[in-house]
């Protein structure tokens, strides 16, 4: 079983990117679980028609009538997996993991708390996935969404950003709780994803941060209208345009990440270095936004 978990900046496109990996997979011959980390509870739309799910965190409550903290009754609850695993498109296994009510509790603690549960239901030995994706919110801002790199609940993960400064920024966090635990058998970095996103699309930058790191791009996903009217009916654009280029664009990037075995323990940029690449962003975005300086 190869365990993926992708990570990045909120609204860098993780959601996006992960169930489109997870439906070439799907089409490759793998048996594929998804499993969404975001209290949004969102990342499993687009593998089942814009339909939610109940998520693990929710099923919990609802079975045990509880309003308190995900870590205050967890100990001695139990969930069939029936109740939060459901087939998407391919036959692929949607899981939510869910969070705590706003407010209440961590909600990366609940991501592990939510896996650790899967695993007592013995979801993993029903189902046998060859494949488990993990959609993992966001930035590192807290001990409780490191703790799935602490714990090694992954083999391998890959960072999606664009070239903005606060993607870019994000990334770096990450590299931070990566290399904190990988040597006391944490997860590893496979590499950075690049996704088009806002104003300046300059792959420049993510290479020369993947270099400094000790990393590579993986691969690079370009703006597509396509993929977002996919989304607009919850599919991902291997189901709705399976015979696009950015579908197969996404088939390559999924063998590539699943294949990939160069895994590194990354060397965080300084606050100095992510300073002077912050002004370099922001110096080409101006020339942007001037055509050039014309």
């Amino acid at each position: 079983m190869i365990r993926i978990a992708f990570y990045g900046k909120g609204g860098i496109g993780k959601s996006t990117i992960a169930s489109n990996i997870s439906a070439a997979l799907s089409q490759d011959g793998f048996k594929v679980m998804m499993i969404g980390c975001d209290p949004k509870s969102d990342c499993t739309r687009n593998l089942r028609g814009d339909r939610e799910i109940p998520s693990v965190s929710a099923v919990l409550k609802q079975k045990y009538e509880s309003q308190l903290d995900i870590d205050e009754f967890i100990y001695g609850k139990e969930i069939d997996p029936d109740e939060v695993v459901f087939e998407g498109y391919n036959g692929i296994l949607c899981v939510e993991a869910g969070g705590p009510e706003p407010g209440v509790g961590c909600a990366g603690r609940g991501i592990v708390i939510a896996i650790e549960l899967l695993k007592r239901s013995g979801a993993f030995e029903r189902y046998r996935p060859d494949v488990v994706i993990y959609d993992v919110l966001g930035d590192i801002v807290c001990g409780g969404f490191g703790m799935n790199l602490r714990q090694g609940m992954a083999d391998k993960v890959v960072i999606v950003t664009s070239a903005d400064y606060l993607s870019i920024y994000a990334a770096n966090n990450i590299c931070r709780g990566i290399k904190r635990y990988a040597k006391i058998g944490g997860t590893k970095l496979s590499g950075f994803i690049y996704n088009v996103r806002g104003g300046l699309d300059d792959i420049s930058f993510v290479e020369m941060f993947a270099k400094k790191v000790g990393s590579k791009i993986i691969g690079t996903i370009p703006l597509s209208s396509k993929i977002a009217e996919s989304e607009v009916y919850g599919q991902t654009v291997i189901e709705r345009y399976p015979d696009s280029d950015i579908a197969e664009r996404f088939r390559r990037l999924a063998k590539d990440i699943v294949q990939d075995s160069d895994l590194t323990i990354p060397k965080p940029l300084s606050s100095k270095e992510l300073s002077d690449l912050a002004k370099m962003i922001r110096e080409e975005t101006k020339k942007e936004l001037t055509g050039g300086g014309m």
